[in-house]
């Protein structure tokens, strides 16, 4: 490593001050005064100039001033002149008496022994640090310089020129006339010059980001630069390190300590307070709350930073607030400061900014940095800042202030509050046993019953995900006995709770819905509008009500007061009941009124619940990005997610897209061993047995499929609504050689569709009994199973080839199921006639026959009359039934029908994305003999109507809101829209539209 060079920057005054002396020589002296801040190199450009007057032939006087020998009369003078013989006699006598004439004193003799010096040959007296000179020195050099202006003296004096907060004294030349003094102020190193100086010194290749580096935090100043450079000669990082424990041999740190020191005690408590606020990020610290904080002058503090920045050591963020110029230096800054000292001085920010009015979250921000303050000030801004934390879902910020709240006076009912919101946030942010003590505690404390209730609740959810839901209905049965007597809203909120958490336990929630389902018949009131809610789901899911009668009971429970707490649960079970019944907007208005009603720093049954409905909706619509894309799928720490029903929406999507390989991923990756014995693993089991399917193992799949169907049948779930575990396994049955039970699976899951009566259940249980079936029959079913999705989904029929046996305009929701819910089983040589085609008589007499004049019952026209859901709610089955037609109908010798159903499929699967069902549909075109369609599929020929029309809407720079208001859709279906353009036109962002729309130019000639 090179000696940096000293005079960097200072040539032109070291040449001012040769001609100086070259004046001097010839009996014209002045006073030439070198200012600069602390480390600008002031003493070593007068050691320069001392050296090039010597080498001239002048004799040097030299001095150095210091803070020790202030209160030492003339101690600067007599290091002058202490190297004379004559000197010592001076410097013996006695002090002056008062009164002493000037030109009769001691002074005055000193000034003759300096003129018997200059007598003999040219003088170059240089005095360094001029400002720390003893009063009387201080007075002699003035006067001195007066007289040297006809003497070969030349007097170089430097001194320390800074802003500082507490005001400095008048410089040596404040009172002499401007034609006796020649002032030179040393300014910072450009950064170009510091960075050459770096690379001068730097061994080797030095990359630009670590100069640069090394200029900020030097901040041009050389005395800083050379000590950093001496810290760093011994390492060869690639970065520079952003605190000074990593520098050795510890020269950086001593020299901004010296710094520190030149400045003063006001200037350094204002730098070190800059310091430790500027721990917290940018735009903390102002000029007025450095001065509350540092206890400074507020006058001075402004003028004080304005001079730092133009020094260099500090830097206005982009707000303009400042900051110090690199981390290292704000570290240097602090490094001698005590805990304690630094604590305080947080404390004082924090109190400060309470007073002015400051964000609730700054307070605490300070706090967190303070001990503990005694005070309830300090409570009430925490616990503030806790709740917006929350609200903005910034876990991490949430759990630092209400544990830094734990540490201040709270009142116990208050405390009870504040553990039941610190342990959620632990138990779902930290680890699932991290809350639980907190939990407990609050249970244990006094406070409002309501308070009660929320600890209980939230102590039984985090219980029941770790598998002991045994334990989580104890805790709230315990609470409702003991506690909630004279309560009987909060003995509702309770029980109700307790259903839901049943779900996590097969024995439990038979226990707990028998004990529901008994009271509710008893004395309705005692199980309130939100057990009430449950019961309906619970009678969807065991195949006991309509679609339209859960809908109706539902929406009158929704339109019923409802106490805040037991409100908490209406939204999430309407929800799943909505998305079941095919009103998959309305469920989504729940899902967002729920989630929005939900504080998501409690633990609550319900939050899991409305999740798992936002995921489910999103893949009932086949938006498998959305799926994908989901948070609970894509979590943002991109941790892999937990929750088996967010992993088996995942795992279906990433199929369904032909995403196989990171489909087996994720689920290889699922720990189904430790997983909770709850419904979400049901769904987990489904989910992998579409996966094997896809994989071409079909007794794997089946094996999956009838363990779901097992699990979920223990737990009284035997509707199709939940998972469609019996289509799944038919068809796998179908792909072993086993039509029989295939048909038995088929036709029970159509009994149990024709219950809830909704186009989609419906809609996939004739598909998959069609294909069971096979032939004429089959035929016949698989056109109603098309019939009925597609005018769920608001397409009208085909009018090129009406459905086999139809008739245009025909209800959609025809009494398909009711020939076949308690006839007969046909024998295996019937069904196996029928899928080889054989014809056994027209769809009308055919033994078991769908007939099309029976009417339609009036289940079936109560749908009808109901809204038939958002569309796109049945548009996954739809492919899969058109598919299942197209074969039917190749099968039957009915090519060019064929072709048109499949055609279709592919394109409903192309602009869904649904990778796997388009597959499935050209492959079925290539076995019937047809060719792929032609039809663009991708680019903007291939957009539909309204895709083209939301997307020039987008384009025209409209929102989501705006484009649904105007075309009065719901928010949701624009999304879906934009999702499709975006995949078809190949883009990703919203600015790209315009460009992606306008027609190609043609080539120039």
């Amino acid at each position: 490593m090179c000696a940096p060079d000293r005079l960097l920057e200072r040539r032109d005054t070291l040449e001012l001050l040769a001609a100086e002396a070259a004046r001097a020589r010839t009996g014209s002296g002045r006073l030439i005064v070198l200012r600069g801040a602390t480390g600008t190199g002031r003493t070593a450009l007068l050691e320069a100039a001392a050296e090039q007057a010597a080498a001239q032939g002048m004799r040097v006087l030299r001095a150095r001033c210091s803070p020790e020998h202030t209160s030492i009369p003339l101690d600067t003078v007599y290091q002058l002149l202490a190297h004379a013989p004559e000197f010592d006699a001076v410097a013996g006598e006695a002090p002056d008496p008062p009164g002493t004439p000037p030109h009769r004193g001691r002074s005055a003799r000193l000034w003759r022994l300096l003129r018997s010096y200059a007598d003999e040959t040219p003088l170059l007296i240089a005095v360094d640090d001029a400002h720390l000179a003893d009063a009387a020195s201080r007075r002699w050099l003035v006067e001195a310089v007066r007289w040297i202006d006809r003497l070969p003296v030349l007097l170089v004096v430097t001194e320390r020129s800074q802003y500082d907060i507490d005001p400095p004294a008048d410089g040596l030349a404040h009172a002499l006339s401007s034609a006796l003094v020649h002032t030179r102020t040393l300014a910072p190193l450009r950064p170009d010059s510091a960075a050459e100086l770096i690379r001068s010194v730097r061994v080797g290749d030095t990359a630009p980001e670590w100069v640069a580096d090394c200029v900020r935090a030097g901040a041009g100043n050389p005395l800083l630069l050379s000590a950093l450079l001496d810290d760093l000669q011994s390492t060869d990082q690639d970065t520079l390190p952003d605190t000074c424990a990593a520098l050795y041999p510890g020269s950086y740190a001593a020299a901004v300590s010296w710094w520190l020191d030149s400045a003063g005690p006001a200037t350094t408590e204002v730098a070190r307070a800059l310091a430790a606020l500027d721990e917290d990020g940018p735009g903390t610290a102002d000029a007025d709350l450095l001065a509350r904080t540092a206890g400074a002058d507020p006058g001075r503090v402004p003028g004080w930073l304005t001079a730092m920045t133009r020094l260099g050591l500090l830097r206005p963020d982009p707000e303009g607030r400042p900051r110090y110029a690199h981390p290292l230096l704000r570290d240097a800054v602090l490094g001698g400061w005590s805990s304690a000292a630094r604590q305080r001085a947080h404390r004082r920010a924090a109190e400060a900014m309470l007073r002015r009015g400051d964000h609730a979250e700054a307070v605490a921000g300070q706090l967190l940095r303070a001990g503990p303050v005694g005070d309830t000030w300090a409570t009430a801004a925490l616990l503030d800042a806790a709740d917006l934390a929350a609200r903005d879902d910034r876990s991490d910020d949430a759990l630092a202030y209400l544990r830094r709240a734990l540490d201040e006076p709270i009142p116990p009912a208050r405390r009870a509050a504040v553990l039941t919101e610190l342990g959620s946030l632990e138990y779902a942010t930290v680890r699932s046993t991290a809350g639980i003590p907190r939990l407990a505690e609050a249970m244990r404390l006094p406070g409002p019953p309501r308070d009660r209730v929320r600890a209980a609740v939230a102590l039984g959810t985090a219980l029941a995900r770790r598998g002991e839901a045994r334990a989580a209905i104890d805790v709230l049965r315990g609470l409702r006995d003991e506690h909630l007597t004279g309560h009987p809203d909060l003995a509702r909120t309770a029980q109700t709770a307790s259903a839901l958490l049943s779900d996590h336990d097969q024995g439990v929630r038979q226990e707990v819905y028998r004990w529901l389902r008994e009271t509710a018949e008893r004395s309705p009131d005692l199980v309130g509008t939100a057990g009430q809610a449950l019961l309906v789901r619970y009678e969807s899911t065991a195949g006991l009500t309509s679609a339209e009668s859960a809908m109706d009971r539902v929406r009158a429970l929704l339109a019923q007061p409802a106490d805040p707490l037991e409100e908490a649960f209406l939204p999430g079970t309407a929800a799943a009941v909505a998305q079941w019944a095919d009103q998959l907007d309305e469920a989504e208005r729940l899902v967002r009124r729920g989630l929005a009603g939900q504080r998501t720093s409690l633990l609550h049954p319900m939050h899991t619940a409305l999740l798992n409905v936002r995921i489910d909706l999103a893949a009932a619509r086949g938006a498998y990005d959305e799926v994908l894309a989901d948070p609970e799928v894509r979590r943002p720490d991109g941790t892999p997610p937990t929750s088996a029903n967010a992993v088996a929406n995942a795992v279906v999507a990433l199929v369904e897209t032909g995403r196989t390989e990171e489909a087996a991923r994720l689920a290889d990756g699922f720990d189904l061993q430790n997983a909770p014995d709850s419904w979400e693993l049901n769904r987990f089991l489904y989910a992998r047995g579409v996966l094997h399917t896809a994989l071409g193992d079909p007794a794997a799949a089946l094996d999956d499929f009838l363990e779901c169907g097992r699990r979920q049948s223990a737990r009284d779930v035997v509707s199709p609504v939940v998972t469609p575990w019996r289509t799944a396994a038919a068809e796998c049955q179908l792909a072993l050689g086993r039509p029989r039970e295939a048909l038995a699976l088929a036709e029970e899951d159509l009994c149990l569709a024709r219950v809830w009566n909704t186009p989609r259940v419906l809609g996939r249980a004739l598909r998959t009994l069609a294909t069971a079936t096979g032939g004429r029959r089959g035929l016949h079913l698989a056109d109603r199973a098309v019939r009925i999705l597609r005018q769920d989904a608001h397409t009208p029929p085909r009018t090129e080839a009406e459905p086999h046996g139809g008739t245009p305009g025909e209800a959609p929701y025809a009494a398909a199921a009711e020939p076949l819910c308690g006839t007969p089983d046909r024998t295996p040589d019937e069904i196996a006639a029928n899928r080889e085609g054989t014809d056994r008589g027209s769809p009308g007499t055919d033994r078991g026959t769908l007939s099309t004049d029976r009417g339609t019952p009036s289940a079936d026209r109560g749908m009808l009359s109901a809204d038939r859901g958002t569309p796109g709610a049945a548009e996954t089955e739809l492919i899969a039934a058109l598919t299942a037609q197209g074969r039917l109908l190749t099968a039957a010798g009915e090519r060019a029908r064929a072709r048109d159903a499949l055609r279709e499929a592919a394109a409903r699967a192309e602009r869904l994305g649904a990778v796997r069902a388009r597959a499935a549909a050209e492959e079925a075109l290539r076995e019937g003999g047809a060719r792929r369609t032609t039809t663009a599929l991708t680019g903007p020929d291939a957009l539909t109507a309204g895709e083209r029309r939301i997307a020039e809407l987008a384009a025209q720079s409209r929102t989501n809101t705006e484009i649904a208001e105007l075309l009065h859709l719901a928010r949701r279906t624009v999304e879906t829209h934009l999702t499709s353009t975006y995949r078809k036109l190949g883009i990703r962002r919203r600015s790209e539209l315009r460009a992606a729309l306008a027609p190609p130019t043609d080539p120039p000639p």
